[in-house]
């Protein structure tokens, strides 16, 4: 499912956020025109991709964010927005109506919340977040970004009793920005943190919740243990990929992830369809991976990464790893 930019802008400023080297060389009255969404729709569909992610910074900020909500649900895509459920009353109440008659499937969204005591943030913030979750509810999955080894989600586990949230929690590491300075986890903590998050265990299984992970957890950091519990609790196979998300700007510039943003960026009209996007980040990635497995050395032995179930952790590390180097790998994989 690619990812859609309806705007450069955001409304926070998250010390460990992996889109800021993006936003910062991007023109912040940068948004999305209905010219270029109908490009991305149509596109998409040939492509016969029937799913459409919502970014940004925060994408409620677009003036026109409700009536492109409302046009893509009458084309008949399934809609996932990631958001900080910082928006306008008038853009919630308004989105709220949108709303009501959409099944679940075709709509929902993924909140990224800060723990408040951990992260700074304003009361205006956190009013404006109660607000939206008490308003969307069973549509909303949380989402988290771990940047600091003493994190805590016991606020998420209240969130989602008090609002009806879905009970499945997304996480995901914090990662580098090449040749930038963001907060994030190193790979040498990477073990620390998941003991962390399996310290929570028993409280997810007390209270039926379910973790959820995005990118950038290697297998091998997990023990036996953890590993078979997580397969048993979450059902089914259990692997961690680094594969690209697809990103494409306002400005119909696609990338791989945010972290990425500025590796070998190119515009959407380079490409007859999504699959030629996805081969061509995809033989990017596969170059970074002959050069090095992945963020540890013994990635290149791994049974995980031999049975393709673990491709060695995020390759922001990597890159930003070759980047304090001598330049003799191949010039490709330079950020």
């Amino acid at each position: 499912m690619p990812n859609i930019l309806f705007t450069q802008r955001c409304v926070r400023s998250c010390p460990y956020c992996f889109a800021q080297k993006h936003m910062d060389e991007s023109a912040p009255d940068d948004i999305l025109s209905w010219e270029n969404l109908i490009y991305i729709a149509d596109f998409l569909e040939a492509s016969g991709e029937r799913r459409f992610a919502i970014l940004g910074g925060e994408p409620t900020l677009h003036p026109e964010f409700n009536n492109f909500l409302s046009y893509l649900l009458e084309r008949n895509f399934a809609i996932t927005v990631f958001t900080s459920g910082i928006m306008s009353q008038h853009t919630l109440e308004e989105a709220a109506d949108l709303c009501k008659p959409v099944p679940l499937e075709r709509l929902n969204f993924i909140c990224n919340v800060n723990n408040p005591e951990q992260t700074p943030t304003t009361p205006g913030e956190l009013a404006a977040v109660r607000r939206f979750l008490t308003t969307f509810g069973e549509r909303v999955t949380v989402s988290f970004n771990i940047y600091r080894l003493d994190f805590d989600l016991n606020f998420i586990f209240q969130c989602i009793n008090e609002f009806g949230l879905q009970r499945t929690i997304r996480l995901g590491l914090a990662h580098p920005i090449p040749n930038q300075k963001n907060l994030c986890i190193a790979p040498a903590d990477m073990g620390r943190v998941i003991d962390r998050l399996f310290s929570y265990q028993p409280l997810m299984e007390r209270l039926r919740l379910k973790p959820g992970f995005d990118c950038g957890f290697p297998l091998c950091r997990l023990s036996d243990q953890q590993l078979a519990w997580l397969q048993r609790y979450t059902g089914g196979r259990f692997e961690f990929g680094c594969g690209p998300a697809i990103d494409i700007g306002p400005d119909m510039t696609v990338w791989s992830c945010f972290p990425l943003s500025s590796f070998h960026k190119k515009s959407i009209f380079e490409f007859n369809s999504l699959a030629e996007i996805h081969q061509y980040f995809r033989r990017l990635h596969d170059l970074v991976h002959v050069e090095a497995g992945g963020i540890f050395e013994e990635c290149d032995s791994c049974r995980f990464r031999e049975e393709q179930r673990c491709s060695g952790g995020c390759l922001a590390h990597l890159l930003a790893q070759f980047s304090q180097e001598a330049p003799l790998r191949l010039p490709e994989v330079y950020y």
